[in-house]
C-alpha cells in the first residue's frame, strides 16, 4: 500500500501519526487561497466560508514528471489528483515488491475521485490558456485510465464517484472483480485535492463545516467536519495467488457490501436502517460473526446529525457482544478526505490489524449525549491500545452524501509460511536506481541509512532480493557487491571496488554482449568449484558433460576438476587429452549459468578450442556431438610426438610472418593483437625464427604447452578429426559466430562443413581480427567465459580507442562468485537485462519493506505566474518563419550519440524507455520530452504525432525567442 495524507507521507509515517495521537489540521495554506479574504464566522455571509482550517498536503503543485515521462507542458494541464495517484501507486507497488514496469497485464484499476477543482480553476483562468492536454488531464475518467496507460494494464479501469464513499466502493469493486476473475490483480483506492475555496464555501452554507477546524467524532462538542486532501492506494490479489507468488500479505479483505439510502428525509441526510443493512450484509459476505469484530473504523465525520445515526446503526448490528466494540475515526487526526476518506480508513485498519494495536481517536472528551452509550455496545479508545486477539478483524465504513454506503471487513494476515530453505550466501548484490542522477543519489542515501539502521530486522538476502527483483530498474543505476550489510553501506556511500555505476540512455544504448570462450592454458585444478557447489545451473551443466565425457576419458570429469582434499591435484589438467574436455565443460557450464541469469550473448567467439564451446552455445551442434569432437581432438593431439613449441612474441604480425616464411615446420599460430603474435612448430626451427626476430628488437617468451598447436605439426590429426566431424549433425547458428579461421562472422556454409573443424586445428587463430569484427558489428560488452581472464587484456589491445567497450571476467582463481556477481552488476548498470530472481536462486524469497522511491518533484501549474517555465504558444505561426533544422545526410552525418544539433546551439538528449529529455543549455528550466519512436508500447502513432508536434513547436518557439537560428 502507499499513501500521502496530511502529516503522513507513507504508511510508516501514517502509523506514527495515528499512534502518537497527532492532529495534522492546519490553517489554509497561502498557496491555496487568501484565507482572510474568504473567511467569515457567519456561514451565511455571501461568498465566505465559516472555517479557516483543513487537512492539506505540502507541495501540491509539485510532481516528478520525468519519472513518468510526462512533459512539463502536459504536467501543467494534468489535475494534481492524477499526478498524486501516479506517485502513490508507484509507491504502493514498490511496497508490494512488484516492479512497476512489468506488472501483470490483467490488473484492474479502481479509483475513487470526485473533486474537479483544478479543472474549474483552469477554466476560470481563461479559455485562451486551455491546450490540447486540458481534456485528458482534468477529467475524472482519465484518473484510472492514466494509471492503466502508464503501467501498461489491460484489466478493468474505473473511476468511481459516490462522493465520500468513493474510495471504499472502489476497493469493494476491485474485490468483486478479483473474485469473478475479471482481473488477476488490482490497484484500488482514491484521491482528493482541494485547490479552490468554492466547495468549502458551499459546505459552509450547509452548516457542515466545523467553525473551530476540528473533527470531533462521537463527542458532545461535535459541530461539523474539516475538509482534507490526500491519496491512498492498495494492491490486491486473491489470497491463494499471493501465497503462491510469495507476496508479503499485510491483511485480508474478508468481504464487503454496498447499498443506497434510497428515499429519505433529504438527499444528503444519513439513513440509519441502510447503514445497518450494509454492515450486516458485509459481515455475511465475509462469513464473520458480529462478536468476532474487534474494531470498526467508522465514517465518523463529527457532525451533530451523522454521529448519533451511525452509532445507533452500529449498536444495532453488534448488539449482544460480551464486551463493547472499539469504534474510532481517523477524521479526528486530519479531517475528512471525502473521496479518499474510505481508503484512509482501510489503510488505518490494515495497520491496526498488522501491528496488533488500536490507535486513539482524538477530540473525544465528552461523549455525545445524543448517543445512548449505556445501551449501545460501543466505546471510543482515546489512547493507543494493544489488540491481543490472535485473529484480529476490523470493519471499515464509508457513507457518501450521495446516499451510497459501503462497508468492508478486514482480517489480520495469516501467519507467513517459513521461507524456502537456501544455503547462506557468501556474497550479495544490491541494486538501486533513479530516473535522474539526483534521484539515484537520494535513493542510495536512503538505502544505506536503512541498512545501517538494521534493515528493520530483515535478512540481508531478502533485502537484496526485494531490491533487485521487486523494483523497476530505472536509467541511472548503481549496484554493489559485498558480503555484509556494513560492506554494502560502505560501497553505497564510498564507492570503490565492488561498486558499479551506469546510465542507460535508452534501449539503443544497451550494449550488445559478446561471449569470449578461453582457450587452452587457462586451466587450473578446482576451476569453478564454488559455482559447482552453489549454482544449480552450473552444476547441472557440468554433470551433463560428465555423463558424456566419463566413458570417453576413462575417468571422472568431476574428479578431474574437483579432486578431494586428500588427493593431490597433480598435472592431470595439463595433459591435452584432459585439458580440452575439462575446459569445454567449465566454459559450457559458465555460459549456461550466465544464460540462466538472463544474460544472452548477441555474438560468440572462442580462442582455439574455445570456438567449439562458442559453436555449441550458438546451436551449431549438440552438446554430445561437441563433447565427442573435443574429446577426440584432445586425444589425437595428446598422442602426437613431443617436441613442438610455442612462443608468444611482441611484434607486428607482418614482421613475424616474414620471419616465419622459409621455415616449413613453423607457422603463425595466433594473431592476438596489434603486437601479440604466437608462433608454433618444430623446436629447432622456432628457435631460428625467434633469434632472427630478436635481432630486429622483437622479444618473446616460451609458452608452457605440451604440443605446437595450430602449426604444421598438427597435420596428423586432421584426417581422423574430419572423419569424426562427418558423423556430427549440424545446424545453422542461432547466434552470430565470429570464426578463428577467418576473423569474421561466418554462417552455416562454414560452420556446418566438417572439414572446417579439421582445418581449425592447423589454421592460425585470428583473434584480433575477430574482436575487431565483433566490435564493428555492435558488440560493446565482452564477457570472458573461462576459468580466468586471459583474453580481456588482448581485447583491450585490439580496441585501444574503444572507450565504449566494457571487459568483464567470469572467474578468477579463488574468486568464482566474486567475479561473476561483479560482472553481472557491471552489465546491469549498463542496461543489459539480468534476471535477479534467478541470480538469487531461491524459489520464494521473502519480500521485505524497503525505502520507497525518492520522487524528484518540480513545480507544474496551469498559470505562468505560479509556474515560471510554462510558456504558452503564440496564437499565430509567424514565429516559425526562418527556423531551420539541420537534416542528417551522408554529407552531414548524425551528431554523436547523446546529442542533437540545432543551428547555433546544442541540446543534450537523455534517452529513456518512455521518452527523450532534451534540455536547452541556454535555459535550464526548459525541458522537452520526446517519445522514443522505437517504443511502440507507450503511445500510438497518432499520440506520438500529436505529442511530438506540440512539444517540438514549443522548443522551436523558445529557441527562436532566445536568438537561436
Amino acid at each position: 500500500m502507499g499513501c500521502r495524507f496530511p502529516g503522513a507521507d507513507g504508511p510508516d509515517a501514517y502509523w506514527r501519526l495515528l499512534t502518537e495521537g497527532r492532529d495534522a489540521v492546519v490553517e489554509v495554506p497561502a498557496d491555496r487561497w487568501d484565507v482572510d479574504a474568504y473567511y467569515d464566522p457567519d456561514p451565511d455571509a455571501p461568498g465566505k466560508m465559516s472555517t479557516r482550517y483543513g487537512g492539506f498536503l505540502d507541495g501540491v503543485a509539485e510532481f516528478d514528471a520525468a519519472l513518468f515521462g510526462v512533459s512539463a507542458r502536459e504536467a501543467a494541464s494534468i489535475d494534481p489528483q492524477q499526478r498524486l495517484l501516479l506517485e502513490v501507486s508507484w509507491a504502493a507497488f514498490e511496497d508490494a515488491g512488484m516492479p512497476v514496469r512489468s506488472l501483470p497485464a490483467r490488473t484492474g484499476v479502481f479509483v475513487g475521485i470526485s473533486n474537479v477543482d483544478y479543472r474549474e480553476a483552469m477554466v476560470s483562468h481563461g479559455a485562451e490558456h486551455l491546450d490540447g492536454y486540458f481534456s485528458s488531464g482534468s477529467t475524472t475518467s482519465t484518473a484510472s485510465g492514466r494509471l492503466s496507460y502508464f503501467l501498461g494494464l489491460t484489466g478493468p479501469a474505473l473511476s468511481v464517484d459516490t462522493a465520500c464513499s468513493s474510495s471504499l466502493v472502489s476497493v469493494h469493486l476491485a474485490v468483486m472483480n478479483l473474485r469473478s476473475g475479471a482481473c488477476d490483480m488490482a490497484l484500488a483506492g482514491g484521491v482528493n485535492q482541494i485547490v479552490t475555496p468554492h466547495e468549502t464555501i458551499s459546505l459552509s452554507k450547509g452548516r457542515m463545516m466545523s467553525p473551530d477546524g476540528r473533527c470531533k467524532p462521537f463527542d458532545a462538542a461535535a459541530n461539523g467536519y474539516v475538509r482534507a486532501e490526500g491519496c491512498g492506494m492498495v494492491v490486491l490479489k486473491r489470497l491463494s495467488d499471493a501465497r503462491r507468488d510469495g507476496d508479503r500479505v499485510l491483511a485480508v479483505v474478508r468481504g464487503g457490501a454496498t447499498n443506497q439510502d434510497g428515499h429519505r428525509s433529504g438527499l444528503t441526510v444519513p439513513h440509519g436502517p441502510s447503514q445497518q443493512d450494509v454492515v450486516r450484509r458485509a459481515l455475511e459476505d465475509s462469513r464473520v460473526e458480529p462478536h468476532q469484530v474487534g474494531y470498526v473504523e467508522a465514517h465518523g465525520t463529527g457532525t451533530a446529525l451523522g454521529d448519533p445515526i451511525e452509532a445507533a446503526a452500529l449498536g444495532a448490528v453488534f448488539d449482544g457482544r460480551p464486551r463493547p466494540l472499539a469504534v474510532g475515526s481517523v477524521k479526528s487526526n486530519f479531517g475528512h478526505l471525502e473521496s479518499a476518506a474510505g481508503i484512509a480508513g482501510v489503510i488505518k485498519a490494515v495497520l491496526a490489524v498488522r501491528e496488533a494495536a488500536i490507535p486513539p481517536t482524538l477530540h473525544f472528551d465528552t461523549p455525545n449525549p445524543l448517543i445512548d452509550w449505556d445501551a449501545l455496545p460501543l466505546r471510543v479508545p482515546t489512547a493507543l491500545e494493544p489488540w491481543t486477539e490472535e485473529r484480529r478483524v476490523a470493519g471499515v465504513s464509508s457513507f457518501g452524501f450521495s446516499g451510497t454506503n459501503c462497508h468492508l471487513v478486514l482480517e489480520s494476515a495469516p501467519q507467513e509460511e517459513p521461507a524456502a530453505g537456501a544455503p547462506a550466501r557468501p556474497l550479495h548484490v544490491l541494486t538501486v536506481s533513479g530516473a535522474t542522477a539526483a534521484a539515484l543519489d537520494e535513493a542510495t542515501t536512503r538505502m544505506a541509512a536503512f541498512l545501517a539502521d538494521g534493515a528493520g530486522g530483515a535478512d540481508l538476502a531478502d533485502v537484496c532480493a526485494t531490491a533487485n527483483s521487486g523494483r523497476s530498474h530505472l536509467d541511472h543505476r548503481r549496484a554493489v557487491v559485498a558480503a555484509t550489510a556494513g560492506e554494502l553501506v560502505q560501497r553505497l556511500t564510498e564507492g570503490g571496488p565492488g561498486s558499479f555505476d551506469g546510465h542507460v540512455q535508452g534501449r539503443r544504448s544497451v550494449p550488445e554482449v559478446a561471449f569470449l570462450f578461453t582457450g587452452q592454458g587457462s586451466q587450473y585444478p578446482g576451476m569453478g568449484r564454488e559455482l559447482y557447489e552453489s549454482q544449480p545451473a552450473f552444476r547441472q551443466a557440468v554433470d551433463e558433460c560428465a555423463a558424456v565425457l566419463d566413458p570417453l576419458l576413462g575417468r571422472s570429469l568431476t574428479g578431474l576438476l574437483y579432486p578431494d582434499g586428500a588427493q593431490p591435484a597433480g598435472d592431470e589438467l595439463d595433459r591435452t587429452g584432459y585439458t580440452q574436455p575439462a575446459l569445454f565443460a567449465v566454459e559450457y557450464a559458465l555460459a549456461r549459468l550466465w544464460r540462466s541469469w538472463g544474460v544472452e550473448p548477441q555474438v560468440v567467439l572462442g580462442h582455439s578450442v574455445g570456438e567449439y564451446v562458442a559453436a555449441c552455445v550458438a546451436g551449431v551442434f549438440s552438446l554430445s556431438d561437441a563433447l565427442r569432437l573435443v574429446a577426440e581432438r584432445g586425444r589425437l593431439m595428446q598422442e602426437l610426438p613431443a617436441g613442438g613449441v610455442m612462443v608468444s612474441l611482441r611484434g607486428r604480425p607482418e614482421v613475424v610472418e616474414a620471419a616465419v616464411a622459409g621455415h616449413p615446420l613453423v607457422s603463425v599460430a595466433a594473431v592476438n593483437g596489434p603486437e601479440e603474435v604466437v608462433v608454433a612448430g618444430d623446436a629447432g626451427q622456432v628457435e631460428q625464427v625467434v633469434a632472427e626476430l630478436a635481432r630486429q628488437g622483437v622479444t618473446g617468451r616460451a609458452l608452457r604447452v605440451s604440443h605446437a598447436f595450430h602449426s604444421p605439426l598438427m597435420e596428423p590429426v586432421t584426417a581422423p578429426l574430419t572423419a569424426l566431424a562427418r558423423t556430427v549433425r549440424y545446424s545453422a547458428p542461432r547466434i552470430r559466430v565470429i570464426s578463428n579461421v577467418t576473423g569474421e562472422a561466418v554462417g552455416a556454409d562454414r560452420l556446418c562443413d566438417p572439414e572446417y573443424w579439421a582445418r581449425h586445428a592447423l589454421a592460425p587463430v585470428r583473434f584480433a581480427d575477430g574482436i575487431r569484427a565483433a566490435h564493428a558489428g555492435g558488440a560493446r560488452a565482452f564477457v570472458e567465459i573461462g576459468p580466468k581472464p586471459v583474453l580481456l587484456g588482448l581485447v583491450r589491445a585490439c580496441l585501444p580507442d574503444a572507450d565504449d567497450a566494457v571487459l568483464l571476467p567470469s572467474l578468477r582463481p579463488d574468486r568464482d562468485l566474486t567475479e561473476l556477481l561483479g560482472s553481472a552488476a557491471a552489465l546491469h548498470v549498463r542496461g543489459v537485462p539480468v534476471d535477479w530472481a534467478a541470480v538469487d536462486g531461491r524459489p520464494r524469497p521473502r519480500r521485505v519493506a524497503l525505502p520507497t522511491y525518492p520522487f524528484q518533484r518540480e513545480r507544474h501549474w496551469f498559470t505562468e505566474e505560479t509556474a515560471p517555465g510554462a510558456r504558452p504558444l503564440p496564437a499565430d505561426d509567424d514565429w516559425l518563419v526562418g527556423v531551420r533544422w539541420e537534416e542528417t545526410t551522408e554529407d552531414n552525418p548524425p551528431a554523436p550519440t547523446g546529442h542533437w544539433h540545432v543551428t547555433g546551439t546544442t541540446t543534450d538528449v537523455d534517452l529513456g524507455p518512455h521518452a527523450t529529455t532534451v534540455t536547452d543549455p541556454t535555459d535550464a528550466d526548459h525541458h522537452l520530452y520526446l517519445p522514443d519512436p522505437t517504443d511502440h508500447t507507450t503511445r500510438t502513432t497518432a499520440e506520438h504525432t500529436h505529442h511530438l508536434t506540440t512539444e517540438l513547436l514549443a522548443l522551436v518557439h523558445h529557441l527562436t525567442t532566445t536568438g537561436t537560428r
